[in-house]
């Protein structure tokens, strides 16, 4: 018998999951690029999943979180400062993104397959540290309704699309590069925008001054917000910058940083306007709808980092699952375990391909009509369906690496914590489903583009032709009532991703539409015996190397 030193030994435990490729790794992702018209960027997204794929990545992941901001109301001297500092890794993660074209520049880039392309980064990046793509997101979604506006170009467009992060705390004008963030919810209202009584009184040329709160203002570092408030026409949306024309403070000052469950690597606070400059955006009264616009592809962005963390979720399951023995073979050879990954390896995989599809409408939106149509009733789709989902996979895959998946010096914690965010930010999942409802409601298009779409596939599983043939009646107008909202979404959303993987000839397409569109599936691990188990896993593998 070997002699084992009982205390000290290290035996059967996984090496860390850490300088692998998270694009090379991420076959579904690969195929769906393609599928959608970014297959350009291919040699690209091999060099950026090398990158954050790599053992100082994932550390500097770790940092942003492990060391949140820090409130600073006062300056050394007892003048007000309203602001936040941030541990350095913060910094590289934000530099990180403009540099790659994250916080605008996809609108620059008219190239077919641009917003894919950006979808495929924003998905991976979300595997390593999801906090600074929260000002990531909303500077890239206010770039076209600021396009809009000539006032509004210069200096603000044109430094949100730079490949520079400037973090230092000036007049816009003297930076190299800004962030944008957004004020919208209030105490009294939350997601009901039109409830907000911050007023806006009008002062000169398009700017206006505002007085009020807003309970949370995301990624409160920024140099601006598109806030929303009340003329005396409606509810409008404005661009409020942290310093005046003047070059002084603006009159926006932090009553108290958010304390919260996740995403503590960013600054979230309330605040208040004591009379701030603000310069309107879009017209009067119209606030709603040009907050509706941007959140467009704020939800998208919710749906591609939901998508991020489910992969990095099932990746550390699959690689534990490799290296971790029970009972004299691995986890990845036992049965009932290879079931429950392979599953969720479907749900990875299906909306993986799901948000690179919606993504595929936007860059598509400016040459067909008809995918911008598409795109407004896919976007609360997907925001529903894929968010809400995440804390349910991410709790699945902490159950495979089992204790070491709950303590903290582990990667599952903070997948955990976060899960949840998507789901709420932007609109819950009542509000996406109302959406969905709206959006069939007022553009009968939708129905017949959606079952045009659904219908390519017809004929290839005879559960999808059940499925659709029910979703076509539900369709029918009137498309169901308000509370029957969540199970119409729903069951278009698994239509479009069962659609996208029998199209692909993926062996997870027959999985899904086996197990989700069939009665009786309620957990991960009941996919059907005859399930392709290893093929399924073979396109999972987080360390899989080819390119075939």
């Amino acid at each position: 018998m070997t002699n084992i030193d009982p205390v000290n030994a290290v035996l059967n435990q996984a090496p860390p999951l850490e300088n692998f490729n998270r694009y090379l790794g991420n076959r579904p992702l690969r195929d769906a690029l393609v599928r959608e018209g970014a297959g350009w960027a291919h040699e690209e997204l091999i060099e950026r999943g090398a990158e954050l794929g790599s053992a100082e990545w994932i550390r500097r992941g770790e940092l942003a979180n492990a060391n949140p901001p820090r409130l600073r109301t006062l300056d050394p001297d007892g003048r007000p400062a309203d602001r936040f500092e941030f541990h350095p890794a913060w910094h590289e993660c934000l530099a990180w993104l403009k540099l790659h074209g994250i916080t605008g520049a996809a609108w620059a880039q008219p190239r077919p397959g641009t917003h894919v392309r950006r979808a495929a980064l924003f998905q991976m990046f979300a595997e390593v540290e999801c906090g600074s793509l929260c000002p990531a997101t909303m500077t890239h979604a206010a770039v076209p309704v600021l396009t809009r506006d000539f006032a509004l170009v210069e200096p603000w467009v044109r430094l949100a699309q730079t490949p520079r992060h400037d973090p230092r705390f000036m007049p816009a004008a003297k930076k190299r590069g800004v962030l944008i963030g957004m004020g919208v919810t209030e105490r009294q209202g939350g997601s009901d925008v039109r409830a907000n009584v911050s007023r806006a009184e009008a002062v000169s040329d398009g700017w206006y001054r505002l007085t009020g709160h807003k309970w949370f203002m995301s990624a409160t570092m920024s140099d601006a917000f598109l806030v929303t408030a009340q003329t005396g026409r409606g509810v409008s949306c404005f661009l409020l910058p942290r310093f005046g024309p003047d070059g002084s403070l603006n009159a926006l000052h932090i009553r108290g940083a958010k304390d919260k469950l996740g995403d503590r690597s960013n600054a979230t606070a309330e605040v208040v306007f004591d009379g701030a400059l603000a310069h309107l955006v879009g017209e009067e009264e119209r606030g709603v709808a040009t907050v509706m616009e941007v959140a467009s592809h704020t939800r998208l962005d919710c749906a591609n980092g939901s998508a991020g963390l489910m992969r990095a979720a099932l990746s550390h399951a699959l690689h534990h699952a490799h290296h971790r023995s029970a009972f004299g073979k691995p986890l990845l050879a036992q049965p009932l375990m290879q079931n429950v990954l392979a599953d969720m390896a479907v749900e990875v995989e299906g909306h993986i391909a799901f948000c690179l599809a919606v993504a595929g409408c936007i860059d598509r939106r400016q040459t067909s009509p008809e995918a911008g149509i598409l795109a407004r009733l896919l976007v609360p789709v997907l925001k529903y369906w894929v968010c809400g989902r995440t804390p349910v996979l991410v709790a699945e895959a902490m159950q495979v690496l089992g204790g070491n998946g709950y303590v903290e010096d582990g990667p599952m914690p903070r997948l955990f914590r976060q899960s949840p965010l998507n789901s709420i930010w932007e609109g819950a999942g009542n509000i996406m489903c109302l959406d969905v409802l709206r959006a069939l409601q007022r553009d009968p298009a939708c129905r017949e583009l959606l079952l045009d779409v659904l219908g390519r596939v017809r004929g290839i599983h005879a559960g999808y032709d059940r499925h659709l043939d029910a979703l076509s009646g539900a369709l029918a107008p009137p498309a169901g009532g308000e509370a029957d909202a969540r199970r119409l979404a729903g069951r278009i959303a698994l239509a479009m991703e069962a659609a996208l993987l029998l199209a692909a000839d993926s062996p997870a397409g027959d999985a899904l539409c086996a197990s989700r569109l069939a009665d009786g599936w309620t957990a991960f691990g009941t996919l059907p015996r005859t399930t392709d188990f290893a093929a399924i896993l073979d396109r999972a593998d987080p360390e899989q190397a080819d390119e075939d």
